[in-house]
């Protein structure tokens, strides 16, 4: 069984690597904070970089037009953001834009291209996740034409919960409309039904989960769907064993 590493790995897809892998790994990544509303990347963009969040959560927009977008990933400590790049593609199909601020790892394309080639373990852990994303993708194009406002609603800031392991995080009406590919009318009028139902309480772009339980109850069942599969990840690789905690800056 691979030796743990001692010191502990807040992203989860890096922590199911063995110890060696990781090493080696490690000397082309980098830390790096990534403040809300920074776009990482465009549809057609080169990928110069790919990032594992540590404490920050980034969304995943399909753009329509060249102006509206609908979420379609959402990616925390448990995955990547430059996904493309495992499958051989360089090329960005989807605006990858910070959502809650926090650190993440970034290694450059070309050396996560060598490391992709050369790291069994990094590869599989990668191909596991692309399948977690095709999932939550898939997920959100039904949910988006069958669910109402309200239980979508409900599902993003239960999926935001946990990626940022807290019940405090900024979102603004606006991103949220942005998110779910509605008008910011009816955004406001969903969060303030979850309001008056004691489930959340929001100020200024500050919202706050007072009932977690509650809300995952009001919540459609894609977010149920969408939660089981990022434990796929964990897996192939169980006996690696590394030590996993949430980044504090």
């Amino acid at each position: 069984m691979p030796a743990a590493i001692p010191i502990p790995i807040a992203n989860k897809l890096l922590a199911t690597l063995p110890r060696t892998e990781y090493e080696r790994l490690r000397s082309n990544l980098e830390s790096v904070k990534l403040v809300a509303g920074a776009t990482l990347c465009q549809p057609g963009d080169r990928i110069a970089h790919a990032y594992f969040p540590n404490n920050c959560v980034v969304s995943l927009l399909a753009v329509v037009e060249g102006r509206k977008a609908l979420k379609v990933g959402l990616v925390g400590s448990e995955g990547i953001v430059g996904i493309p790049l495992a499958l051989g593609i360089g090329v960005s199909s989807v605006r990858a834009v910070v959502q809650e601020a926090g650190t993440a790892m970034q290694i450059k394309s070309s050396h996560f291209d060598r490391e992709f080639h050369r790291n069994p373990s990094l590869r599989r852990a990668l191909l596991r996740y692309t399948h977690t994303l095709m999932t939550q993708s898939s997920q959100t194009a039904a949910c988006c034409r069958f669910h109402l406002l309200e239980a979508r609603l409900a599902r993003l800031l239960m999926m935001t919960r946990d990626r940022m392991q807290s019940d405090d995080f900024h979102l603004t009406h606006e991103f949220l409309a942005q998110m779910l590919g509605v008008r910011r009318v009816g955004v406001t009028k969903a969060a303030g039904s979850l309001q008056q139902r004691k489930l959340i309480s929001y100020r200024r772009g500050s919202i706050r989960l007072l009932n977690a339980k509650g809300l995952e109850a009001a919540s459609c069942r894609c977010y149920e769907i969408i939660k089981s599969v990022p434990d796929q990840i964990q897996t192939g690789n169980s006996d690696a064993g590394y030590p996993i905690v949430a980044a504090v800056i």
